[in-house]
């Protein structure tokens, strides 16, 4: 091999090292592989990025596109399309689970009929005598909010009928929703929703959240700032997924970023509805440290009126009063450490235990965002293999 053959080898190992690496904190345990799957899931986006760019494709429609025994159904439920897992067990006089599940993804991305999402719900159908049901419910940029919401309340009514309740032999008083990400945000919401639905007499027995997203109005909290840079949701996606859902300008990121949007001159943000989400009361000091909040005197943007979404409770379920939460199910809310969002979890848990509601809270101290999805080898992780098996337990006990 010749000098230049070299020197060009050299500097190629050297700028891939460089695009992989990112400093990753000490508590995870396979640096490596989660700087790879980082750099794996920058170069999906960027790859489709330059595609919608050159008017090939949108970015987002570009980026998205074996238990035994357990039968797969891909259906309807009022006019939603909806995967249904169905399991060996039970048969007739045998009554089972039910599970609504909503997959993640910043509600731009992903589907429950993909790898981890399919994978987990046949666990769950076949080792929990369980029918889920999977719900693909619209993206972006097809659609903006409310219409995801909208498709998962639509699809959860139908589900919760007495009528496919019974075609399915599922037991009325063990029926869940559960999510992860984008997909506990509309979990909670929901479940929430749900409550307020006379028409519909069968309630959600629990509720089931993984690092869900629960509120747009700080993007300040202790956990927004120390992982702000971290791996696979950094914080400026978060905010970037936020926008897009509620079909805002993505140049007004930097406002959001800086608490613009929830600036003191606002009268609708009252003492009541900014203590929904005052992590200064609502977090304990192991998660407080010495973070200091984050608010602005004055929005110049008009933010509020711009993106009114932001205020919704349809979108933000940590915005709910304590009247709606006191009638939640019970639930379980997992976070992680190195997560953008763990403080939005955490202020749930808070929230729903002050109005009485039972709560499982369920920390992981070397979490990431998304680790429940790496339980398969290459990309198998510890934490995610215990976080999932956590979760099925904690459905077994009190479901």
């Amino acid at each position: 091999m010749g000098l230049k053959a070299v020197v060009v080898t050299v500097l190629l190992a050297a700028a891939l090292s460089y695009y992989v690496y990112n400093p990753m904190p000490d508590a995870i345990q396979e640096p490596w592989k989660l700087m790879a799957v980082d750099a794996a899931f920058r170069t999906g986006i960027n790859l489709a990025a330059l595609k919608y760019h050159l008017g090939i494709d949108h970015y987002i429609t570009s980026f998205r596109r074996t238990m035994e025994g357990v039968k797969v159904s891909d259906i309807t439920f009022a006019g939603v399309p909806v995967r249904v897992y169905e399991p060996p067990a039970g048969g007739e006089g045998h009554l089972r689970r039910g599970l609504l599940y909503l997959h993640g993804g910043g509600w731009a991305f992903g589907s429950g009929k993909m790898g981890a999402y399919d994978k987990v719900s046949r666990m769950i159908s076949d080792e929990l005598n369980t029918v889920v049901v999977s719900v693909e419910y619209r993206l972006f940029p097809e659609v903006l909010f409310p219409e995801p919401f909208l498709d998962c309340v639509a699809a959860a009514k139908h589900f919760l009928s007495p009528e496919v309740l019974d075609k399915y032999a599922i037991d009325p008083e063990r029926v869940a929703v559960s999510g992860d990400s984008a997909g506990g945000n509309l979990a909670a919401a929901v479940a929430q929703e749900v409550l307020a639905e006379p028409n519909v007499p069968v309630k959600f027995s629990v509720q089931a959240l993984i690092y869900p997203v629960l509120q747009a109005l700080d993007f300040n909290t202790p956990s927004y700032v120390q992982n702000r840079n971290m791996a696979i949701l950094p914080r400026q996606v978060m905010v970037q997924f936020w926008l897009q859902y509620l079909g805002a300008d993505i140049s007004l990121q930097p406002q959001l970023i800086a608490n613009n949007h929830s600036a003191l001159q606002h009268s609708v943000l009252t003492p009541e509805l900014r203590s929904r989400l005052d992590w200064t009361s609502l977090l304990s000091q192991k998660f407080k440290k010495s973070y200091k909040p984050v608010v602005a005197e004055r929005d110049s943007h008009g933010l509020l009126k711009k993106i009114p979404g932001l205020l919704d409770a349809r979108s933000s379920p940590l915005l709910a009063g304590p009247e709606v939460l006191a009638k939640c199910p019970r639930a379980y809310i997992l976070t992680c450490e190195f997560d953008v969002l763990r403080d939005d979890g955490l202020m749930y848990a808070r929230r729903l235990k002050d109005a009485g509601v039972a709560v499982t809270s369920d920390y992981y101290e070397d979490g990431f965002h998304g680790c429940l999805s790496f339980t398969s080898w290459p990309l198998d992780f510890d934490v995610g293999k215990r976080v999932l098996r956590n979760y099925m337990t904690w459905l077994q006990n009190n479901l």
